[in-house]
């Protein structure tokens, strides 16, 4: 397509669709170890009538909306995938997960991913969103110490360096693959 700004029309893409990556950089491929998922990163997508598709996500240093052409770029190799509330979202619910979005924008990323907390996180804010909007839970909220628990075999080196040397195992939070196993969704495209 010449315009590029409208990268991604020709894909079979719906307003409040989820989409998922994976960013190559230390803490998130950290992420996809500990929680056994190749997604590491989650945001919603809208159609922007200014900016084709974008995405509404929490990244550092805050969330905000960026071009799907760029979030898609971040990703280790182009892999995406994008799964859809079964049966959809209605327009209603669509305009309420916007303007859960919005209220969001801006807000500072939580680097110790801790759910019960003002600053946001890119799953947080899609799990929150999608509650508020539709009443649906897309994901599980779960302790550090059930998500360890899953895998075992997972190294704790690095979270306990980056935790200062103290692993939270009773802080909850939510992971971009509680979000993609959810029941609740279905595949709609898987990229790389």
């Amino acid at each position: 397509m010449s315009d590029r700004k409208h990268w991604g029309s020709d894909l079979p893409l719906q307003a409040g669709d989820l989409i998922f990556t994976s960013i190559p950089n230390p803490l998130y491929r950290r992420v996809a170890l500990a929680t056994g998922s190749h997604a590491s990163h989650v945001g919603i997508l809208f159609p922007d009538p200014a900016h084709g598709w974008v995405v509404a996500e929490s990244t550092f240093p805050f969330a905000k909306y960026s071009p799907l052409e760029k979030f898609v770029a971040r990703s280790d190799a182009g892999w995406f995938t994008v799964r859809r509330l079964k049966g959809g979202v209605s327009a209603a619910q669509v305009e309420a997960l916007r303007r859960e979005c919005d209220a969001r924008m801006g807000s500072l990323y939580h680097l110790g991913f801790r759910y019960e907390s003002s600053r946001q996180f890119c799953s947080k804010l899609v799990y929150d969103a999608y509650l508020a909007a539709t009443g649906v839970r897309i994901g599980e909220l779960e302790s550090f110490s059930t998500m360890l628990k899953h895998r075992p075999q997972t190294p704790q080196t690095f979270w306990r360096f980056w935790f200062f040397g103290f692993i939270p195992w009773s802080r909850l939070t939510v992971t971009p693959a509680s979000l993609i196993e959810s029941s609740a969704l279905e595949t709609v495209l898987v990229h790389g």
